[in-house]
């Protein structure tokens, strides 16, 4: 394991968009963007070093190995330091990680007591293969217990039904965008609420792992990715139980219980392969690690994401922060940062934000991010804007395999 420090070309396509208004910033050339983009390339969302392709650590070593992921990323959850990480901001299909950023957009709207009957046009639009908790319509759940059907069995059946509780599937879709506009998940393009493949929904390990710190600070959102086993209605008054398909929390499959291991999402299709984000608290630290699309291996994502966590627990401690997860723009976050170790770099300090930047296809975001408060604001109002936009670049850059959809095994 090396400390690499070599830029890719299309991780380096920052685009400073904020000098302009957010409807007219219109991409520059490849050549352009690329050179202007070595000179500001501090202006990368989280660090000008997560913008770099290969693995960046400092002041640490010992990294496992063998980590086949595409992509990983290992923080500290707290103070939002990233430890490590490999190919951070690389775009790659999410699967089911995606329900974090659902559940961000989504869990406080409605009251965990509340009950809802489900009808058959709740579910006839989930895609056939699909991983499903087993509603049925005519029955009635509380809220909880959907909640429960997302997070422990990756019932995209749940996910459907919470989804047109809130108004509906496009409704929901373009939330979630405009949510991770503010969490500033700009390598992120939603296409369904569930996660399931659709050409053109991408996500990476970067913003997977600030879905889960974001989700994270809520207390149902942390109780649900830690639940193990759960009752869910049956008809009547039959149950049946619920397992969770996390096996680092539950030691299926071989796997023994990762020590302090508190969730918090897997996922699993044939396009993207096993994603997951994980966290664990021991000795009053928290780490998170998100891996993406490891080698095929019956137990492959969970081996590595406790190897990378090991590491992080313990050589790891010496290690210097090579990035942060920035904070929300509604929270007050910077639009843009130098580096983790200098705060506020001279685009970030006047307000102004550029993100890493490339095609669908290369693994980085293309999305500029508007800076200071007013670019804040335009990301939250022009999330149809925004949306129309990405569906059309992602469209043209990614062809997604048709999939037999995302198991529980995953």
């Amino acid at each position: 394991m090396r400390d690499s420090s070599r830029l890719t070309r299309r991780a380096a396509l920052g685009l400073t968009a904020a000098a302009l208004p957010l409807s007219a910033a219109a991409p520059a050339s490849a050549a352009t963007a690329t050179a202007a983009a070595t000179a500001t390339a501090a202006a990368v969302i989280g660090g000008e070093r997560l913008a770099r392709g290969g693995i960046q650590v400092r002041g640490a070593t010992g990294l496992p190995k063998k980590i086949t992921a595409r992509a990983w990323l290992l923080a500290d959850c707290d103070s939002g330091e990233v430890l490590a990480s490999y190919n951070a901001h690389r775009r790659l299909a999410p699967a089911s990680t995606l329900k974090m950023l659902f559940a961000d957009t989504v869990l406080k709207k409605f009251e965990r007591t509340e009950r809802y009957q489900v009808k058959d046009s709740d579910i006839s639009d989930v895609p056939a293969g699909s991983s499903l908790v087993g509603i049925k319509p005519g029955l009635t759940y509380t809220v909880e217990q959907l909640w429960q059907g997302v997070f422990l069995r990756s019932g995209n059946d749940a996910v459907h039904v919470l989804s047109h509780m809130n108004g509906g599937i496009a409704k929901t879709v373009a939330e979630m965008q405009a949510k991770a506009a503010d969490l500033q998940a700009l390598d992120t393009h939603v296409v369904s609420p569930d996660g399931f493949d659709h050409p053109g929904q991408l996500s990476s390990a970067y913003d997977l792992t600030l879905f889960a710190r974001h989700g994270l600070k809520d207390d149902d959102f942390r109780g649900y990715c830690g639940t193990r086993t759960a009752n869910f209605p049956a008809g009547g008054k039959k149950t049946f139980q619920i397992q969770n398909t996390d096996r680092l929390l539950t030691g299926a499959w071989g796997l023994d219980v990762y020590k302090g291991l508190f969730g918090v999402k897997n996922g699993y299709t044939s396009h993207a392969g096993n994603t997951f984000t994980g966290g664990a608290t021991r000795d009053g630290r928290t780490l998170l690690v998100t891996v993406m699309h490891p080698d095929p291996g019956t137990n492959a994502v969970y081996e590595q994401t406790a190897a990378l966590l090991d590491w992080g627990f313990g050589k790891g401690g010496s290690a210097r922060p090579v990035g942060t997860l920035v904070d929300p723009l509604s929270e007050g976050g910077a639009s843009a940062s130098a580096s983790p170790s200098k705060g506020k770099g001279a685009a970030g300090a006047a307000g102004s934000g550029t993100a890493a930047a490339g095609s669908a296809s290369s693994g980085t975001s293309p999305w500029p991010l508007a800076g200071g408060a007013a670019g804040a604001l335009a990301l939250l109002g022009a999330g149809t804007w925004a949306l129309r936009r990405r569906r059309r670049a992602a469209a043209a850059a990614t062809a997604a395999v048709p999939d037999p959809g995302d198991t529980p095994a995953g």
